[in-house]
């Protein structure tokens, strides 16, 4: 894959990453994250089932669920504090 193409499958994944081109692993592990960014309470035993049917063990899901949450907590933080974006980083895909 060249430049030019990781950034499109970047740019499709973050855009919609139901439709973009993903491995069933990697869409599981989408799923996996998205319901717990939104809908935390919901989880359940299933949703570690589907990630180790697809491939993932223990570990991996361990390590997957602390990055998720680490992302949802910090930026949490970052919305209550008014925390603005810095002004020298350009708004991503320009």
């Amino acid at each position: 894959m060249n430049t030019a193409e990781a950034d499109a499958f970047v740019h499709a994944v973050a855009k919609d990453w139901i439709s973009a081109p993903l491995s069933e692993a990697d869409r599981s592990l989408c799923r996996y994250a998205e319901k717990l960014t939104l809908s935390p309470s919901t989880m359940t035993p299933g949703d570690l089932n589907e990630l180790r049917d697809v491939g993932f063990d223990d570990t991996a899901i361990h390590d997957a669920t602390q990055v998720i949450g680490y992302f949802n907590y910090i930026n949490r933080v970052a919305d209550a504090l008014g925390v603005e974006p810095e002004d020298f980083i350009p708004p991503w895909g320009k």
